[in-house]
């Protein structure tokens, strides 16, 4: 989908410095058609409320995270009328760096975005739905990537304070200064650190904290070469409530931020190298080489049934990943040429990722190994290529055409049981067709199709008689972005998306568990307003329609599949003096179970922040939840018994939203 696709008269993908402007917004722009990157504005970076580099998700229209295990977990995340748990089907990038996890201990597809510091992102580019051959796995809703900053300008130091025992201290330096290092051409180099600590709003003191470190250098080393370089690392830990059945707190076992199994938690961290050189060619052509790698380990104990499985020592789950090492290559090869009058740009990209590990999920008690349930040797390696052509075929008319290809070698060694051991070969092929009319420069109409896919665990695409390894998503839809005189802008899209019969690992048990072909129709709806010089609204607003296929109509509801959501608000941005923003999200109840016996409970919720700006130091509140509204994170229908229970009971689960919370900051510039 196109969504927010425009170029600037001032700068190309960027927001002028001083601020934004809708009338010098050129929504038609063929000539460097960004394919429906979506870039983060300066209000929506610095005027909504951002605990963590995982809120900057929710800066997608239409996407809603939910936390359900503690503040170092990935969070959950929901878009067009997928649960996409962790990641399963959305694909986050950093720098050209994949985020998602393959085979995860906990889930496929796991997007843990805690490792990157908010204050350093520069955008993002978004791509929903799977018409773009950039990327490959997990994007079939869509596709988020983020870029960090070359440069920060000033230097700078942060300092928050909030409810519940919260505390945040961060600080970006710049190292040169306006010096050199390599080169006497343009060179950044800067280091940016936080930490992070809270107790949470739970009754269970959550002894959350996290640091994270990051360090970028970026030089023009000649006049036809680029170069960038960072090197991060991030550890967390924390305690957690968990999900708490809906029962125990109607009958007063536990209040609503109770905790039935207070020593869930965990641990996590991830260490990054990333390097990319940027070559022109004296054909004009572009080239692009980036190598990265990732030292990764988790560790999480959860437990969601309590006493169904056993009755003596309780269900708790222990998740592991024990020092799991990614290896990434990529290429791409970008050149415009031309066939007779007409303007044809070429892309060429070819890439591998490599995972392995050992993954492990074992029984325990309160965080006191009992039995394995699971454990094994991990390898994965993904090789891909793609071909991306668009031809301009008049100056209002162009078509982009591509084909993308895939190859999976999936292997594991389980320890424990040799049975279930195993390696597969799966190939797959993936074209994508977008259509792009011009009809002024204030009106662009497009068309997209194509198809997409993401992988399932390795552990359960290596036992034999499983056939839907890389369940394949056809994505279509239409739509128009365009402007309303010369403060409005609009971006509409009518969607569907097929995905096929899936076969998914469910971490949390060690078994296979297959659905079947699910249809989702939809629409988007983006609007962005200037009211005045320095005062802006927003609103967004997405429907779907979801539903099983082959099962019985009432039987065929998608749980936790959201059919509604919304968000939007008003942002008061100035270049100094006082900024401010006041923003709701709305998401609706939805069906928790396939036959909507059990509901997910909708909310609403309001969020606001003022800054106050000078050169040199910023003064900040923020405040979420201004109603105090009750609500749920992350919501499942789960069979559960508790202690004194003789027989089990399948209801709603929940980890409560938080209630009204405040934070202050101070920032020094320099």
């Amino acid at each position: 989908m196109q969504c927010f696709a425009f170029s600037q008269t001032a700068t190309k993908d960027t927001l002028p410095k001083g601020g934004i402007n809708l009338k010098e917004i050129v929504v038609s722009d063929s000539k460097n058609n960004s394919h429906g990157a979506e870039i983060i504005s300066q209000i929506d970076q610095q005027l909504r409320p951002t605990n963590s580099a995982q809120d900057l998700l929710k800066l997608v229209p239409g996407l809603f995270i939910a936390q359900h295990a503690g503040g170092g977990k990935a969070e959950q995340i929901f878009l067009r009328g997928f649960d996409c748990d962790h990641g399963t089907d959305f694909s986050v990038n950093i720098d050209g760096m994949p985020v998602n996890m393959v085979s995860h201990a906990h889930g496929q597809g796991y997007a843990d975005f805690h490792f990157v510091i908010p204050e350093t992102i520069d955008k993002l580019k978004v791509y929903k739905g799977t018409y773009n051959a950039a990327y490959g796995d997990f994007a079939t809703s869509g596709a988020g990537e983020f870029s960090t900053k070359n440069n920060i300008g000033k230097s700078m130091v942060k300092m928050e304070y909030g409810q519940f025992d919260t505390y945040r201290a961060m600080a970006m330096i710049d190292l040169l200064q306006g010096k050199h290092l390599f080169t006497k051409l343009n060179e950044n180099f800067y280091v940016a650190g936080e930490y992070n600590y809270s107790n949470s709003f739970l009754e269970n003191k959550q002894h959350f904290y996290r640091y994270n470190i990051f360090a970028k250098y970026s030089g023009q080393l000649n006049d036809n070469n680029f170069l960038s370089l960072s090197v991060s690392t991030f550890s967390s830990k924390w305690d957690a409530s968990g999900q708490i059945p809906t029962r125990a707190v109607n009958n007063g076992d536990i209040s609503r931020f109770g905790s039935l199994d207070p020593t869930e938690g965990g641990n996590t961290g991830r260490t990054n190298a990333n390097l990319a050189l940027t070559t022109s060619l004296k054909n004009g052509g572009l080239i692009k080489n980036q190598a990265f790698y990732s030292y990764y380990d988790f560790n999480l104990y959860s437990n969601f049934t309590f006493f169904l499985h056993d009755s003596v020592n309780g269900d708790q789950i222990n998740q592991k990943e024990n020092g799991r090492n990614i290896y990434g290559y990529k290429f791409s090869y970008e050149k415009n040429s031309n066939i007779g009058a007409k303007t044809l740009k070429t892309t060429v990209g070819v890439g591998t990722r490599i995972d392995e590990g050992i993954v492990s999920l074992m029984h325990s008690v309160k965080r006191t190994i009992l039995d394995t349930i699971s454990v094994g040797h991990l390898f994965e390696q993904n090789i891909n290529a793609y071909l991306d052509e668009t031809l301009y075929l008049t100056e209002k008319f162009s078509v982009n055409a591509a084909i993308r290809f895939d190859y999976f070698n999936f292997q594991f060694k389980n320890f424990k049981y040799d049975s279930l051991s195993g390696s597969k070969q799966v190939p797959k092929v993936s074209p994508k067709l977008n259509l792009y009319y011009d009809a002024s420069p204030n009106v662009q109409f497009f068309a997209h199709a194509g198809y997409g896919f993401h992988s399932n665990d390795a552990r359960s695409v290596v036992l034999k008689g499983n056939q839907t390894n890389l369940p394949t998503a056809l994505g279509y839809e239409a739509g128009s972005t365009f402007k309303l005189g010369k403060k409005i802008l609009v971006n509409a899209a009518l969607w569907g998306l097929d995905l096929e019969s899936e076969l998914v690992y469910v971490g949390d048990e060690a078994i296979v568990k297959i659905t079947g072909a699910t249809r989702r129709l939809g629409t988007d709806l983006s609007m962005r307003f200037q009211l005045t010089n320095i005062l802006f609204a927003d609103f967004d607003i997405n429907y779907n329609h979801g539903r099983y296929i082959n099962l019985p109509k009432g039987e065929n509801y998608i749980p936790l599949a959201p059919s509604l959501t919304s968000t939007g608000g008003l942002s008061l941005k100035q270049t100094k003096g006082i900024n401010a923003g006041l923003r709701y999200r709305y998401l609706n109840s939805r069906p928790a179970n396939e036959d909507n016996s059990v509901k997910a409970i909708g909310y609403f919720l309001l969020d606001a922040v003022v800054n106050y700006t000078q050169p040199k130091y910023q003064i900040g509140l923020s405040a979420e939840n201004l109603l105090n509204t009750k609500w749920n994170q992350a919501q499942f229908d789960t069979e559960s018994r508790l202690r004194n229970e003789s027989q089990s009971v399948s209801e709603l689960h929940f980890t409560p939203g938080s209630p009204f919370f405040i934070k202050g900051s101070v920032s020094f510039f320099f």
